[in-house]
This record gives C-alpha cells, structure tokens and sequence, in this order.
C-alpha cells in the first residue's frame, strides 16, 4: 500500500495529523520573539581611559598607542578605530558580524591588563565596554526635575530606577545623558590658600592622609571574636569642612578656611533637555536577542513604581521607545498577509469554480504558515519584518502543490472513477511531482540564508522560513489533500452555473491564446528582434539605475548631530542647542524633542524630534527632513546636520555617509586633504550637510618652564605637575562613603579663576626650602592652536569625512563620487556606517 493510501482510508490519521500541526504550531506561533530584524550579534568593543589634565599628544604617545597595539592582535575584530583628545582616549574595536562578543571581550581585556604597567602613575584604569551595534537603544526614560540639582536626579536614577530597568529580561545596560554624579566637590582658594603658607600639594597630602578606609580586622578571644572599624574616613560634608590641613601659629587650618566644599557633580560638561525641560535621560538597550516589544512593555510598567518612591517635584516620563515603530511595521506587514491570503483565494475559485473545490488548497494556507512556526522555533527564528515577508511569498508557493493534487484527481473523476478511487490513483501518481516541486523550490530560496555578511545575517531567517512553508505544504498536500479531495470532490463539481461561466471563460481565453501564438511563430524574427531590444534595455537600465542601500522608511522621529567650534563648552552647546529645539518645536508634526549636550567632547550634541502619528501628518520624514536642513543651514553659533535613523541594523553608527582617509603622513597632511575633500562634496549638490572629524581650531595654553630659574630656586617639575592637577585639572584625590556608596572628592579652583591662561600664574608652588614660589616666576605662557583629537583608523593617522545625503542623492552616487576624489600619496580610504554596509 502506498504511503498516501494510509491518510485517505484512515481520514481520522489524515485531520489528527494536520490539528497536530495546527496545534503545536500555534503554540510555537505565539512563543516566537517579536522583533523589527532577525536577530544579529554586531558588537563594539570600546576603551575608554581618562588621565585628566593631559593633553592630546600625552594621551597618543602614552595610552591610545600602547593599547591599541595590544588590542589589535585581538580575534574577531574587523576594524580598530581610536581619538585621542584633552585628558581622554577611546579605542573602539568592531568586531566582525555575529563574532562571539563576549569571547573576543574576554581577550581585549586579557591584552589591557598585560600593558596596563606602561600607562601614566595618574592615568585611571581603562573601562572596556560591549556596546551593540544598531542600537540602538529601544527606549529612553526622562527624569525631568527642573527644580532638583542635576546630581541628585543622576543619584535617584542610578540607586533606584537604574537596578529595577537592568533586571528587565533582555536589556544589555543602560546609558546615562546629562547625567552627574554626585562628588565631594573642593573649590580651593587659591589666595586664601597662599596667604595661610600653604600649597596645592598640602591640600592634596592632607586629603589623601585623612580619608583613609581602614581594614583593621578583628579581636579574638578564647570564645568570641569582635570584629574593629575605625573612623579613619570622612563621611559627610561637615566633616570635610572640619578636616585639619595644618597647625599654624594663630591655631588650626581647616580645610573650609582656604575652600569651598559641596556635595556636586562629578562634572559638569554634559545636560539634558526633553523636549526643552532639564532632565537626565537614561537610554536602555538590549541583548542581540532580546525582545525590544517586551522590554518597553516591561519598563513602562516600571515607571509607576519608581514615581511613588521618586523625590518630590521629579516627572518620570518614557520619552521615547522603537515599540510603536515595530508594531506599526509589523502591523503593515500582517495586513499585507491578509490581504495576499484574500487575493489567493479568489483567483482560485475564480478558475476551479467551486466552493468545495477551493476548500481544499485553501486550507493548506493557514496549515502550512502556521505549521512553518515550528520550524521557526526550533532554529531560534523570531517574527520580524522579514520572516512575515517570507510568510506573504511563501502564500502563493504553498498553494501551488495542493492545486497540483486537487487537479489530477479531479481528472480521474471526470474519466469515471469514484472520488475515493480517483484520490487513491491521483495522489499515486503525484507524489514524485509533489516531492520534486516541493524540493526544488526550498532547494531555490534556502542558499539565500547561507550568504555571507550582511546579506546573510538578515535574510536567513527570510530564506530558511520561506524553505520551511514549503517544505510543510508538500507535507499537507500528500497527507491532507488527498483526504479532502476524496470526501468533497464528485463529477457535479463543476456542473454548477458559475462554473460554466467560468468554464467558458477560460475557454475562450484559451482560444484566443491559441491564435496569439500562431501569429508570434509565424513572425519568428520579429520576435527575436524584440527579445533581444528588451534584454538590452534590461541591461542599460540596470546599469544606469540608481543604487542604495535600502529604501528610506519613515521611522517616526529624524536625528541631528552637532557641532559647535571646538574652543565651545557645554554651556555654549547648551545655548544653541536650544534655537534647534526651538525649530523642532515649530514644525506642525512636532510632538517631542530630545537634546543631549557635551559628554565625552563638549562641544558636540545629539538629538532628535519626534514626529505625530502618521496617519495625522501629511508630511512624510523625508520631506520634514528636507526643510530641517534648510533651517539648519540659516543657523549660526553651530553646524547641525538632520538625518534619519539607519535603515538596516548592525551599522556603527553615526551619520549615513562616513568616508576614513587614513595615511602614515602627518595630520596637517591629511587635514589639507580632507578640506578638499569637503569643499568638492559640497560643490557636488549630493551631499546636504558635510564635516570632518579633525581641524585645529581647538586652543592649547602651552606653559614653558624655566628650568634654570625653576633648580635656582628649587622648585621641581613634580611640584609644578602636582600643583597644576590639583587646581585646574579636575583631579581625582580619593573617594568617601556616603550612604553606603563610594564618591569621588575632586579638587578644582572656581570656574572665575579659569577663565585665562593668566590665572595660571597666580598660583603658588612650595620649593624645596618650603617657601611658596608664584609659578609666574617660572613658567610662561603662550596659547596657540591645535588638532581637536587626534585620530587613528587600524592605527594609522586618519581623518573621517561624514555626510547626509541630499535630498534625491543616493547612497551609490555619493560613495561613487568620493572615490574619484584625489588622495595624498600613500593614503587609502575605507568606510563607516551605512556607507561600509553598501560597499
């Protein structure tokens, strides 16, 4: 007995096994992840090491050169990226798509510590970080508290919001904008320290001398044991104030008489502003595999909870999530699925003729997609933008073998035979076809999901999903169809009045094909002629065509970059930023804006605006984004640059177009390149915003020592580095518990005696015979322009070109014109972002 005998004799087999696959089916339906894209590790492995103070120079030659040499010996990275800028050096290595992260993590760190003896006594230990690559985050939660101390929002955000939001399933980590950290900030006095004989040094001494976390362990007797603490650390602000730096002669110096102490930030180069309001934001992104739908639903109904428990006068606010971007693509794309299942069905009965008759295929369609989710599963596949696509393809493939079955019995039924006998030799004759059909085409679209890169990582759950849906129809149509047909098909299937009509439709349909063909044969030339025009015109068409990466969508909110002269702080940012929010707040589709200042460079900002519902604008992004550019251009103070948010995931961020020039030649060298570089891209009209990363146009106060006056008078160069750290670099003496948790104590002279280079000679340096030597006495001052950092790409010298593309200008007209362009000798280009991704 043939296999497919078993499921028309034994019916009851047939429908056990389909609601079988019905069933666990959709079980596995509803436990697939929801996502925007297949799941994908991308990740960036970034250093960060802080030696306040130094200069640019200091931290190339002593921390970004040493490590990144380290670093790049490293498996799995595909490029080493590092900026060495003002008392900072960051090295990013990114890692080559769906590389073990945490594995090539393991080893960078392994190859730090190994180097770490030769980074600077005052350096602070590098940070190594694993950030995901086409995060971006997937929400943003505001504290917004105008009337509270920045600090103590970043405090309540990092005790409380921040280990409830991090024990969400799927988060990876949380990042902090506009965040301080709460610090025992010392604002010395530099003449009130003078004029009690004491020095920068002293100060610093006396701290680290009596904030001291003592270890001093236990008392043991024959029977108990007493465990010993000391007071030997400071612990509020009081005592800080109260701590002795000397005894004098008219009494105790105290460390109030020559400072002013508060409880502050750790710094103050970075601010926040939702939608206008001062806030601290906290950016939440997730694990490769986490469902961002999910995590938003879950952090949302956080938020009550952490408000009940927040201090007074501070609003918790979800200020912006992907979630309702993913369910309204998602959403698209389901309607997109209903409709081709309707669309299906009617050509169907349309040439069957028969209610009965398309029952049969019909219901293959729901079984196969359904039955396609356990297969899903268990490859670890979520519904996402591209398995749903997969899905709406896959409809009009799963029908085509139950059609196949359908019709050859029908055949046998018109020739005579009993419906049961007709399905018994039909489905017989069948089952090679069936199996040959139902392999070639999984055997078409499954090398899709093996393609390497990119390619690859997205479309492999699209490919094997769509194999998948037709592999479970062949299934269905030699175990389901056979049955059906057996039980609704008789010779009066077509004897119905529609069925006439359609019968003598595709009759005359058929006739007229007949005739169309003889006279297409019998001008066989002509037809060749013809053929040959249209393959030709494919090719010229093909080829004149504008190439881009992916198809611009319209994601609900545009992003801009800023950029202030790179002598700006954070408040200079702070204040032009604000005109940008401003126009946001203009446009007839603003809902929502989001603004971070400063951070790691001060004079650079991100935001964006959030847009209305699409259904209530007229305007899409593209077009929002084209008048925000026009708007920005008109701006002055800053450059900012409007752009929407990556089209495919795994990018490393940034703006959209990133070009690297990168040569052993020196940064002047590269700099004068870049210039033409940008001049002709913007001459170009492809590109409507261009920038580069490197320009000297940043300030350096260059103190020159008198070393033969310094020995005459015995004033050493550690005393004049110490001095210089203590007052203006920011530095880190040591740190003190309050409320059972550690906190930097920084020391620093007000902002108004940092206003200039002179100040620096007003400070005092203690000399070897103990008197305060002013150090204008032995240092000169003179301010001169330098680079703003000093970057590297695969440790080469390099400069970074990033560019939003015009309106109408496409990725492959943009990176086609940037090739052409003239290079220094020996310099060679690669890419960023979307850009790397097209190439």
């Amino acid at each position: 007995m043939h296999f497919t005998d078993l499921f028309i004799r034994r019916p009851i087999l047939s429908i056990v096994v389909s609601l079988l696959l019905l069933l666990v089916g959709g079980s596995a339906m509803f436990s697939l992840p929801i996502r925007e894209y297949p799941a994908m590790e991308s990740a960036t492995i970034v250093i960060s090491t802080q030696y306040p103070g130094a200069t640019q120079d200091v931290m190339q030659g002593f921390i970004t050169t040493p490590i990144a040499q380290a670093v790049s010996t490293a498996s799995g990275i595909e490029y080493l990226t590092s900026s060495s800028s003002q008392g900072l050096s960051e090295i990013r290595a990114k890692l080559v798509l769906n590389a073990d992260a945490d594995r090539s993590m393991t080893e960078i760190l392994a190859k730090v510590q190994q180097v770490s003896y030769r980074l600077p006594e005052g350096a602070n230990d590098p940070i190594i970080d694993k950030i995901t690559d086409g995060a971006s985050a997937v929400q943003y939660v505001a504290f917004i508290g105008e009337s509270l101390p920045i600090p103590v929002i970043t405090d309540f955000a990092s005790r409380v919001a921040q280990p409830l939001i991090t024990a969400v399933p799927g988060v990876a980590s949380v990042e902090f904008g506009g965040a301080q950290t709460l610090a025992m900030r010392i604002w010395i006095d530099p003449v009130r320290l003078a004029a009690r004989g004491l020095s920068a040094g002293d100060v610093a001494a006396a701290l680290r001398a009596n904030n001291i976390q003592a270890a001093p362990g236990q008392l043991e007797d024959s029977q108990t044991v007493t465990n010993v603490t000391a007071s030997t650390d400071l612990r509020s602000l009081e005592d800080f104030r109260q701590m002795v730096i000397k005894k004098g002669d008219s009494g105790l110096v105290r460390l109030d008489d020559v400072a002013t102490l508060e409880i502050g930030g750790q710094n103050y180069d970075s601010t926040f502003a939702s939608s206008g309001r001062r806030a601290v934001v906290m950016a939440v992104s997730p694990t490769p595999d986490g469902n961002p739908l999910e995590i938003v639903k879950a952090v949302k109904a956080l938020i009550p909870d952490m408000q009940r428990v927040a201090p007074p006068g501070l609003e918790i606010i979800s200020q912006f999530d992907v979630a309702h971007f993913v369910n309204a693509s998602i959403a698209e794309v389901t309607q997109t699925l209903v409709e081709a299942v309707l669309i299906v069905v009617i050509v169907i009965f349309l040439f069957l003729g028969s209610l009965r008759a398309v029952l049969i295929p019909v219901v293959t369609i729901p079984l196969s997609l359904i039955g396609t989710a356990i297969l899903m599963l268990a490859f670890g596949f979520s519904l996402n933008i591209l398995t749903l696509l997969a899905m709406v393809l896959a409809i009009g493939l799963v029908v085509d073998d139950a059609i196949v079955v359908v019709e050859n019995i029908h055949r046998h039924i018109e020739e005579g035979l009993s419906p049961v006998r007709a399905a018994l030799v039909g489905a017989r004759e069948i089952v090679g076809p069936v199996i040959a059909m139902t392999i070639t085409l999984a055997a078409v679209y499954a090398p899709i999901g093996l393609t390497a890169g990119l390619t690859g990582a997205l479309f492999r759950e699209f490919a094997f999903t769509l194999a998948g849906a037709v592999l479970v129809s062949g299934i269905v149509a030699l175990t389901l169809s056979p049955m059906m047909s057996s039980w609704l098909l008789d010779d009066r299937v077509n004897e119905g009045r529609f069925a006439r009509l359609v019968e003598r439709s595709v009759g005359r349909l058929e006739h007229r094909y007949d005739r169309l063909l003889g006279h297409t044969l019998a001008a066989r030339p002509a037809v060749l002629a013809v053929g040959l025009v249209v393959l030709a015109g494919i090719v010229l068409l093909f080829s004149g065509a504008k190439r881009e990466l992916a198809p611009a969508e319209d994601h609900g909110y545009i992003f801009t970059s800023v950029k202030a002269p790179q002598y700006a702080n954070s408040d200079y940012t702070a204040r032009n930023t604000a005109k940008i929010i401003d126009v946001f707040a203009s446009l007839p589709e603003y809902e929502s804006s989001f603004m971070r200042n400063g951070g790691s460079r001060q004079n650079s900002a991100f935001g964006g605006v959030i847009l209305h519902e699409w259904r209530d604008r007229e305007r899409g992004s593209a077009q929002i984004q084209a008048e925000l550019n026009q708007r920005m251009a008109g701006l002055t103070g800053v450059l900012a640059a409007i752009f929407p948010p990556p089209s495919l995931p795994a990018g490393s961020g940034g703006l959209p177009v990133q070009m690297v020039v990168h040569s052993s030649a020196d940064f002047p060298a590269l700099y004068q390149a870049m210039e033409r570089i940008k001049g002709a891209a913007w001459g170009s009209g492809l590109f409507a915003f261009v920038d580069s990363d490197l320009a000297f146009d940043s300030a350096e106060a260059r103190i020159t020592i008198d070393r033969a006056k310094a020995g005459e008078l015995g004033v050493s160069m550690q005393a004049i580095a110490d001095t210089l750290a203590v007052l203006v670099g920011e530095n880190l003496i040591n740190r003190f518990n309050w409320y059972d948790r550690s906190y930097d104590v920084i020391t620093q002279v007000p902002a108004e005696q940092r206003l200039s280079p002179d100040n620096l000679g007003n400070f005092y340096v203690r000399a070897a015979s103990g008197a305060l030597v002013p150090l204008a006495t032995v240092i000169d001052v003179n301010v001169r322009p330098q680079a703003n950092s000093l970057p590297q790409f695969n440790q080469m010298n390099a400069v970074t070109l990033s560019a939003v593309l015009a309106p109408g200008a496409t990725m492959g007209q943009a990176v086609d014109f940037l090739r052409q362009q003239e290079l220094p000798a020996g310099a060679s280009i690669d890419w960023l972002s979307d850009s790397r991704q097209y190439v």
